[in-house]
Order: structure tokens, then sequence, then C-alpha cells
């Protein structure tokens, strides 16, 4: 009878054993107390669902103490995944991959392993997960399209941290070179005596008259020394071009070949200007923590004139010409990979504090490379400053599909006639370039002396004049 009552709960305790696969979520651990046989002691952990649990009670004839263990999903580590090129913007469809990061580099979530050079702007590649770089599925420099596979992922290993770099070794010491002791003069001693005076020569000297002297031939070219070897380095260095300077050199060259360019001048006195600037920049950048700077000046008035030069503000669309009622202003910003030029938009609308606000905004970020294609796309006019880096002439480009340009130049005194005295003033000089197609003389003068009288004068603009 012992026997038969331990091959029965023996049996029941195999089968329930097998019944792992009904497990999904939670696990069950049973613990059974010892059986009502004499010398049964069946004491086991049994992974099993709790209706699975009557059978062995019915058996036994024991309870069951039963306690459910809820854990946590199984993280599975050395996963590879392959990472693909972003979506780019509507206007790009191809870029250059650039690698920040080379095979068996560890890296953290959301760091930026690459870039992708377009010719408006670069995308940067993030790393999804932390881990370990583990194949470059595309080479550096190579073109990508969206959704091409770039590289491959191992997540987990290595557990995200960077590698340190080991201490270098310590450079080995170099003793000096001994300081050798002088040469012994090979000249004899110094003389205490002057020299005997030459003699006297024995006939008296000829003279040949100059009209005798005959030039002696040039010696051949193959008696000639051979020239001086030219020393320094002499090589040269290859660099493929990066797209948006290729961008920037099509858009130039496409502008020459589309507009009729014609370039106006003129002088602004920017004493009235820099006067005001001078006497409220402390109070401007305690309210509004930012500069004044001279480009607010300059963006407002080129708002005022274009509004009163619709024109200018137009743009040729095949056979017609399209007259917006907003006005966008693109401002040339000089980044180390190029000339981008990010829009500030409704201009009309903004004071000189908004336009500073943007215009620094635009500028860190361009500089910083995190302009977005939607920062850069329309814009009316543009304004180009080249004084910031000391020009003093010069005629922009149009920036295409748009029909006129502002250059502005360096401020530099100069003498000029003030009420029929000369006098030293600070002068800028400006250029208009515009495309004669669209905009006649007449309009091209009088919106660049507009530009002069809000500049010199800013009480123009409040008063509308």
């Amino acid at each position: 009878m012992l026997a038969s009552s331990n091959i029965r709960c023996l049996r029941h305790f195999r089968w329930l054993a097998n019944c792992n696969h009904h497990i999904q979520k939670s696990r069950v651990v049973a613990s059974f107390p010892p059986c009502t046989t004499q010398g049964t002691n069946l004491t086991s952990p049994l992974k099993h669902t709790s209706s699975l649990l009557s059978g062995c009670t019915q058996t036994c004839h024991s309870p069951v103490n039963i306690r459910y263990l809820h854990g946590s999903n199984i993280l599975y580590t050395d996963e590879i995944r392959v990472i693909v090129a972003p979506p780019f913007a509507e206007s790009v469809t191809e870029g250059d991959i650039k690698w920040g990061k080379a095979i068996g580099d560890s890296v953290e979530a959301d760091e930026v392993v690459g870039e992708i050079e377009t010719d408006k702007t670069n995308m940067p590649v993030h790393a999804p997960a932390a881990g370990v770089i583990e194949e470059l599925l595309v080479k550096d420099g190579e073109t990508v399209n969206p959704g091409k596979q770039l590289f491959k992922l191992r997540v987990g290993a290595g557990g995200g941290a960077a590698p340190k770099k080991e201490a270098a070794a310590p450079s080995p010491v170099v003793e000096a070179p001994k300081p050798q002791s002088a040469a012994p003069s090979s000249s004899g001693p110094i003389p205490d005596k002057a020299p005997p005076p030459p003699a006297k020569p024995a006939q008296p000297l000829s003279s040949v008259p100059v009209s005798a002297v005959k030039p002696k031939p040039a010696p051949s070219a193959g008696a000639s020394a051979a020239p001086a070897a030219i020393g320094g380095s002499r090589s040269e260095q290859r660099v493929k071009m990066n797209r948006m300077r290729q961008r920037i050199a099509q858009r130039l060259k496409e502008a020459q070949n589309t507009c009729a360019m014609l370039t106006t001048f003129n002088e602004i006195d920017m004493s009235n200007v820099m006067e005001m600037r001078n006497k409220y920049k402390d109070v401007f950048q305690k309210k509004y923590n930012l500069k004044l700077g001279f480009m607010s000046a300059f963006v407002k008035a080129s708002a005022f004139a274009l509004a009163d030069q619709p024109v200018v503000n137009a743009v040729i669309d095949d056979m017609d010409i399209v007259y917006r009622d907003y006005i966008d202003i693109s401002v040339a910003v000089a980044t180390p990979k190029g000339l981008v030029v990010p829009v500030i938009r409704n201009v009309e609308q903004m004071n000189y504090a908004d336009i500073e606000k943007v215009i620094a905004d635009l500028g860190e970020r361009a500089r910083a490379g995190t302009l977005a294609i939607e920062d850069m796309d329309g814009g009316t006019f543009t304004i180009s400053n080249g004084g910031v880096f000391g020009s003093m002439f010069g005629t922009p480009i149009i920036n295409p599909p748009q029909s006129a340009i502002l250059g502005m130049h360096g401020i530099f005194d100069r003498p000029v006639a003030i009420n029929g005295k000369v006098e030293v003033r600070p002068m800028m000089y400006v250029a208009l370039t515009y495309d004669h197609k669209l905009i006649d003389g007449r309009e091209a003068v009088t919106f660049l002396k507009k530009i002069k009288s809000a500049v010199e004068d800013p009480r123009t603009i409040l008063l509308d004049l």
C-alpha cells in the first residue's frame, strides 16, 4: 500500500512538471507538504497553472500552498539592429554620408553616429539605443537615399559606455647635447701696425673711351649655371567639394544665366543710428538680453522700402508677375561649410527687438548646423552684410527666384560735404542688385534712397514718410 501511494504521487508530480507550455506571463510555485502516507516527503517547486493543482490535492489528501511570482519581461541583449537613413525634406532626394564613429565604437542612446550632408543642410544620424557599431554598410562620402541601410548596431553590447583611451606612454627623456667648447680661432694675432702703402705704378694708366668698349657676347644656354632649386613644400591636396558648396555654385551660375542683373549704389551716413545704438544699447540688452546691432535697422528699413516699392518684393513666374502681400527677408550667414540664407518671416509686423531675437536664433543655429530646410525656404528679399569682414565695396548676386538683393559694407570714416562744410562722418556704401527684367531703374533707385533715409533717420518709419 505504501509503495502504490508513492508511485501515484510521483506520477502526478511528473504529469504536472510537463505542463510548462501552459505558462504565459505568471509563474506559480506550488509547495507540497508531506503526504499522509508515512514515509512520503514530496516537496518540490512546480510550474503550472492553478487549475491543474486539484488533481494532486485529491491524490495526496494535503493542502497546497500557491505563491505567484510576477517578473518583468526578459531583456534580450546583443540584439543586432539595422539602422536606415531618415526621411529627407520634400525638395531633397539624396545626400552624402559622413561618419563620426568607426566599427567597434561604443555609442549611447541618441548619440550622433554620422551626418548626411545635403545641398541645403546636414541631417544627423542617431543611434536608437546604446550599443556597439557592428558594421558600416556604406562608405564615408557615399551617396545615400531615404531608407537606405546605413549601419548595424549590436544593442546592449559594451553597456553603451565609450571606451576609455589608454594612457599615453611617457615619452623618453632626451638629454640635451652638451655645449661644445668654442673652436680655436684660425686667424693669427691681430696686427698692431698699419700695412705699407702700395707701390706707385711704373707707367701711367691707359684710358679707353666708352665708345670704344664693345659689349661681350652673352654666354650660351649650355654654359649658363643651373637655376637654384625651389625650396619649400610644393605638394597638392585634392578634396571633394561638399554638396552645399556644389549647390551654392550651381545657384549662383543659374542667377547669372537667368537674371538681367544690374547694380545701383548709394552711401549712408551712419552717425544717427550709431548714436542711437550707443545711447540705448545698455537699456536694450538689460530688457531683452540681446545686443542692439545694425542689422535690425537695415532689415526694418528694407521692409519699409519694400512696402513702398512692391515690385522689388515681386517675382517672375513663367509669364506672370507674382506680388506678395507679406515680406520675408533672407539674411545671409557665413558658416564653415558655406553660405546659408535663413528667412525672417513677416518682417513688416516686427520691431527692432523682434528682429534681433530672430537674427540671433537663426545665426546661432546656422553656425551649429542645426537649421532645418523650412528655415531657409521662401524669402522675398535678401540682405548680405559683407561689412562684418571689412568689405568696402562690392556687387552682390541675386538669390533666385528673388528679384533683388541688398549688399551692406563696412563703416569707414570719410570726409563728406555737410551744409557746405567738409566733415568726417562714418559712412557705409550700399549696393542694390536687381533683375532688370522686372524692376526698372526708377524703382530700384527710389527703393535704395528709401532705405538710406530710413537708416539715417529712423523717425521716418514712425511718421511713414
